[in-house]
């Protein structure tokens, strides 16, 4: 992502960058040459304007479904799974950390067959090559080597390159031998590592909505029951060591000279319908009254993200077998 680009003080006047004897002998030049350059400086300036503008914050979604959703202690819907020494909660704020003994999960208290599931996350800056910060939804623990999964990952990085984020479905997962993902990854709009920025997966019956700050970055919908997971799935949060494929196919591993990896975790909401609600039980909305869906408003956010921050697309890989993923 990132472009090397001239110096504006020489876009705007090239002379600065000449030594006083040479633009003394070429003055005459010089001045001829600047007003035939004219129309390309405005072309260059244009060009460093469209860039600035493409770095703005997305368009308002226009609704934001977080607000309607209270948060809860992470007592109050989550436990340990792993790593507990790795784990600390101060107030209602939650770090786990990687280092060169174990990282740390923690899971939710109930299964869910929808809902929204989010929480505030920050990030490790620096060099976090290799290791995997996480929330995601799945139930592989009830279903092992055919389950279901609904992530959001943050692939560690080095530091002269963004995090990326990926989203993944997996629908009965691997149990022909044959994992069949379908991520997208994009680039953020901000450094997540300078604050707590809010994440969430919305799952619903007919599609699954990825979210960050309540702009939807992806759209998951039902098109079969074959490419959509529909059984109960827990809530779980991650921090570990993924070297072998996480930054650039495992170019870059883990470096526990950096140790520890830290993630951090608050504002946590969980909203669904557990596996023992009523049929009658409905998931929170993800969009205003008297949608089916996205709003165009939300659609046109989500597509700003897309045609400015996204890196991968499952469905436009041409080194994947498509008859595996007939979505696409």
């Amino acid at each position: 992502m990132s472009t090397n680009y001239l110096p504006l003080s020489l876009i705007l006047c090239p002379t600065l960058h000449l030594s006083r004897a040479t633009l003394i002998t070429k003055m005459p030049l010089l001045t001829s040459s600047l007003f035939n350059m004219v129309p390309l400086f405005s072309l260059l300036l244009f060009s460093l304007m469209i860039r600035y503008s493409t770095s703005q914050d997305p368009p308002s979604p226009g609704y934001y479904p977080s607000s309607k959703i209270s948060p809860v202690s992470f007592g109050e819907g989550f436990r340990n799974l792993w790593g507990p020494q790795h784990q600390k909660l101060d107030q209602d704020s939650l770090t786990i950390w990687l280092d060169s003994y174990s990282g740390s999960g923690f899971k939710s208290l109930h299964s869910y067959r929808s809902g929204y599931f989010g929480a505030a996350i920050k990030l490790q800056p620096g060099y976090t090559a290799g290791v995997i910060t996480s929330l995601y939804l799945s139930n592989n623990q009830d279903y092992p080597g055919h389950h279901d999964e609904i992530d959001i990952e943050f692939l560690g990085t080095t530091p002269d390159k963004p995090y990326v984020l990926q989203t993944n479905v997996y629908i009965r997962g691997s149990g022909d031998g044959n994992i069949i993902g379908r991520e997208m990854r994009i680039h953020l709009w901000f450094d997540p590592t300078q604050d707590f920025h809010n994440y969430a997966i919305l799952w619903e019956p007919s599609e699954i909505i990825f979210l960050v700050d309540d702009v939807p970055i992806r759209r998951y919908p039902r098109k079969s029951d074959a490419t959509f997971p529909s059984r109960e799935m827990y809530v779980y949060g991650s921090i570990w060591d993924a070297s072998s494929w996480a930054t650039e196919g495992g170019k870059y591993k883990a470096d526990y000279n950096y140790q520890p990896f830290f993630g951090r975790y608050k504002n946590f909401k969980i909203q669904g319908c557990t596996t023992e609600a009523s049929t009658s039980c409905q998931p929170p909305s993800p969009s205003p009254p008297g949608y089916g869906s996205l709003s165009p408003q939300q659609l046109s956010a989500m597509q700003w993200v897309q045609n400015n921050y996204l890196v991968y697309d499952y469905c436009h890989d041409p080194g994947r077998d498509h008859t595996l993923t007939p979505e696409c």
